[in-house]
């Protein structure tokens, strides 16, 4: 049983072995010494104990008052998530033997960090259900892009269908992979009601020639696709399913491998890592031992030496650098191991529980925002399928202004998205994490009701 007192590391044990050794049985023992009428009879007048995020909130709010500068609450997601860091994360990353990404070639001197990636690996397929992943990629756009050439090799067919409703920045890099390849990609519409992608507007002979469905749950509006029924359809027409999803829904919604998919990725930032002005980010890729040797990047496995000590080393690189380029699965060259070691410590850290309880209070919070938002007459909502953390709004302000006015009073607003998705004019995407809490979110309720 450890300390109840997060800073202060003496366990129970600790102390009763310590009063032992002085000679003393308990603590009101030790201060007998000391004068009645100079004891403290009744607790301190101190605040309650806060949690690490609340602290550090506090502290902030403290400091932007004295260095007179606003501070700024964000709604801000599509892709990217402001999620609490734990310091120990920040602490262990400092340490000078992380501080080079540099491919471990030379196993023998190189252990520490091999361990690392291959902690790393054993993670994602734990919280991904896959069989195995691979030592990260740059980004979760690189590794849709990847999971098509991937699924192109792997089925011998040219035609990648993705729906509409991915990070559109996803899609962007997926084109600039697919064009020099001759990769065709057929997009499927998401439904205007729900803003899910229905597996009934999947028809058999759209996947007939197609070497892979790629679908993203939750999809880029935040609605939580129904991914073992288009899991379903596109193995019926023995195309692989690639599934993309954000790692800390994965806390409370089925993850990959529950539902068949042949191929599981996203993106890592939200494990440990700050947004840092939108990089550097880390694509997760986890795929089936089917498809292993197919799979782009590298692989850290886990051996034992001629005296059966246990070692790590580079067991997969089918790429060119290694290889001859004509038979190398992909040119991705580094792997974001600095940015997976944040991952792996935030993931140890958080454990099962942690990332569910992380998962649900985003759940929380964003559903506790889009009620009371749906209270205020002049906001509606394009869609009505099941959410997880963000959600899109259409209001009858234009979104420029009104998140002008929001941001001069110290509120980052939803993100807007007509550009990508012309047919939701006026419409912005409103992301929440664990770490707005319910004063912020009450204070950014009455801003809307006098922006409305």
């Amino acid at each position: 049983m450890g300390s109840p007192h997060r800073y202060i590391p003496n366990t129970d044990q600790n102390v009763a072995d310590m009063l032992a050794d002085i000679g003393v049985s308990s603590i009101d023992d030790l201060f007998s010494v000391i004068p009645p009428e100079f004891r403290l009879t009744e607790p301190l007048s101190l605040p309650k104990a806060l949690s690490e995020p609340e602290l550090s909130a506090e502290l902030n709010r403290v400091a932007a008052k004295c260095a007179h500068s606003m501070q700024y609450t964000s709604y801000l997601g599509g892709g990217l998530y402001e999620h609490f860091v734990p310091s120990v994360v920040r602490h262990m990353l400092t340490r000078g033997e992380f501080y080079t990404a540099y491919t471990p070639y030379q196993a023998e001197v190189s252990q520490g960090t091999l361990q690392a990636i291959f902690e790393y690996q054993t993670m994602i397929c734990e919280l991904t259900e896959m069989d195995v992943a691979n030592a990260s990629l740059y980004d979760a756009g690189t590794a849709v892009a990847e999971a098509a050439v991937m699924s192109c090799g792997a089925t011998r067919r040219n035609k990648v269908v993705v729906s509409r409703a991915i990070n559109p920045r996803y899609r962007q890099v997926l084109r600039t992979y697919a064009h020099p390849r001759g990769i065709e990609i057929v997009t499927v519409d998401y439904d205007t009601q729900s803003g899910a992608t229905p597996p009934e507007s999947v028809p058999k002979d759209l996947l007939e020639d197609a070497a892979c469905f790629i679908v993203q749950s939750p999809n880029y509006f935040g609605i939580v696709e129904d991914m073992a029924a288009l899991s379903e359809a596109t193995h019926r027409s023995r195309a692989l399913f690639v599934a993309v999803v954000n790692p800390i829904s994965l806390g409370i919604l089925a993850p990959p491998g529950s539902y068949g998919a042949d191929i599981a990725l996203g993106e890592g930032q939200p494990l440990g890592n700050p947004i840092s002005f939108g990089g550097p980010l880390l694509g997760f890729f986890a795929t089936t031992s089917k498809l292993m040797r197919k799979m782009p990047g590298r692989l850290v496995g886990q051996t034992h030496d001629d005296q059966g000590r246990r070692g790590y080393v580079l067991t997969l690189q089918a790429r060119e650098q290694h290889i001859r380029r004509e038979s190398a699965t992909s040119n991705i060259c580094s792997n974001e191991a600095l940015c997976a070691l944040a991952a792996t410590i935030y993931l140890s850290l958080m454990g099962p529980s942690g990332l569910r309880k992380v998962a649900e209070l985003c759940t929380w919070n964003a559903h506790y925002l889009h009620d009371k938002i749906a209270k205020i007459p002049e906001y509606e909502f394009p869609f009505d399928g099941p959410f997880f953390n963000e959600f899109a709004v259409r209001g009858r302000r234009p979104p420029a202004e009104r998140n002008r006015r929001l941001l001069e009073r110290g509120i980052i607003g939803g993100k807007m998205i007509e550009a990508d998705y012309p047919e939701l004019s006026g419409c912005t995407l409103w992301a929440t994490t664990e770490t707005r809490t319910r004063q912020e979110l009450d204070t950014l309720i009455r801003e809307l009701e006098v922006l409305a």
